[in-house]
């Protein structure tokens, strides 16, 4: 399809199709990237796949170039080009457009022909969009050197805004949205189970779907309420594991206007590893584990303080709190063989982990992440009430982990409830993450863990706050 770039991956179509709100009905080409690989202008073949023209052969899809386009757009920047750039200049840009566009047609192509240059116009200034795109891509467009300079020269005078990131996890949806200075304006942990039955069916339950949409459009209206422009919401085990995560998808892209962006592991632990060591004083090597509802990560971070700690290496095993619950936790409470069923399980996966990476080992200090880690400090602590700062930096002794365990494990549901700092919507799974948590500390032999209540979100964010992400 045309010159200088390499088809796209299968990476950058999911980023263009999440960029773009839908998949691409063309063939494409990413032409200009940002810092971090994300694409920012792609150029499209001439003809969409069932043949329609298309037009406009560069295309700006990076959300921070088209939110700051449109924002001129708005102010009157198209009437402005116009009359700014000579009329000669700009109908020849045209025509070069329309020309290096025309090549690209097959030979003896007999059928509908895209017309018009830039923006689909033979003359003026119809989409700034288009120009810029041009111009970013190497285009010799007078508009887009003309949009160039007056985003220049207003970047000095528009602050940061606020950014946010949405987890959609087996077991909850959580929301964090920073200001531009870094200051939490929302931290929401909702309980809303869209994993509830994948281990066993495979597949999202319709109601669990409908659950989570529904938060999801809550945090919609509380990103418009924050005026939050860059966010990004991610899912991660219970997603992975679906077939039929498409359709979840697709409820979940029309409740955000975004389509939420599928987590490997690995990714997941990356992020989950920078969120969770910020604010910590923990000696490396690190080891950050993030006891999910369906899956574990553990995160082996190997220089400095946990500040300037480098993430070395990542392993998901495939045992959470909704997870083994589900699998393994059947009685009321649960019989003791489950219970020593569920701890060989967590065992032997760990076992597999550090016959791969043996360096897991050699922790020095174990931080420890999300709900499963923050209800059993919780409970520990007897919070009545949640409170983060309580619970951020926290040192959980292995004997202590192993009386909340005890004490969790031998009640019945409806006993359990009554316990401080344990939420309802969480008692059912809560076993089920304390045998991966006790499991982890007996081997490692740890005497105890520095509890986190910073996570994926964190890593998130402070991604979106560096650019990372358009």
């Amino acid at each position: 399809m045309g010159r200088g770039a390499p088809d796209p991956t299968a990476l950058d179509r999911q980023r263009v199709a999440e960029l773009l709100g839908r998949d691409p009905r063309g063939a494409f080409q990413v032409v200009v990237r940002d810092a971090q690989g994300w694409p920012v202008v792609i150029r499209n073949a001439p003809l969409l796949d069932d043949g329609t023209p298309m037009p406009t052969r560069y295309w700006l899809v990076g959300r921070k170039a088209v939110v700051a386009v449109s924002r001129l757009e708005a102010a009157g920047g198209v009437a402005a080009a116009e009359a700014a750039v000579d009329a000669v200049a700009l109908r020849e840009a045209h025509h070069r457009y329309a020309a290096e566009r025309d090549c690209e047609l097959p030979q003896a192509y007999a059928g509908p022909r895209p017309s018009g240059g830039v923006g689909g116009t033979r003359e003026g200034v119809k989409c700034l969009h288009a120009h810029y795109a041009w111009h970013l891509a190497g285009g010799d467009d007078p508009v887009g050197r003309w949009v160039a300079e007056h985003l220049d020269a207003r970047q000095g005078s528009q602050p940061m805004s606020a950014v946010a990131a949405i987890d959609i996890g087996t077991n909850s949806t959580n929301l964090l949205v920073l200001d531009a200075s870094g200051h939490e304006l929302e931290r929401i942990v909702a309980i809303t189970r869209l994993g509830r039955g994948v281990a066993t069916t495979g597949r999202l339950d319709p109601e669990a779907i409908e659950r989570t949409v529904a938060q999801l459009r809550q945090y919609r209206e509380l990103l418009d309420r924050h005026g939050v422009e860059r966010f990004r919401a991610v899912a991660t085990s219970a997603s992975r594991d679906a077939v039929n995560r498409d359709e979840f998808f697709d409820a979940a892209s029309a409740a955000l206007g975004r389509r939420p962006e599928l987590l490997s592991g690995v990714e997941e632990g990356r992020l989950a590893f920078r969120g969770a060591v910020s604010d910590l004083q923990a000696l490396a090597p690190q080891l950050v584990i993030d006891i999910g509802g369906g899956s574990t990560e553990l995160m082996l971070g190997t220089e400095g303080v946990a500040q300037g700690a480098t993430l070395d290496t990542t392993v998901s095993i495939d045992v959470g709190a909704v997870r083994l619950t589900e699998a393994m936790l059947h009685g009321d409470p649960p019989r003791p063989e489950e219970l020593a069923n569920a701890l060989g399980l967590v065992n032997d996966m760990l076992d597999d982990a550090i016959r791969d990476l043996p360096q897991l080992l050699d922790a020095r200090t174990l931080v420890c992440i999300a709900g499963t880690i923050t209800t059993v400090a919780a409970v520990e602590l007897g919070l009545a009430t949640y409170d983060a700062g309580a619970i951020h930096g926290f040192r959980l002794r292995r004997d202590a982990a192993e009386d909340v365990f005890r004490t969790l494990a031998t009640e019945a549901l409806a006993d359990r409830v009554h316990n401080p700092g344990l939420p309802a919507a969480r008692a059912d799974v809560i076993v089920g993450g304390c045998c991966v948590l006790v499991a982890i500390m007996r081997r490692w032999h740890a005497s105890e863990l520095v509890v986190s209540s910073h996570n994926l979100l964190d890593g998130v964010c402070a991604e979106l706050h560096e650019g990372a992400a358009p």
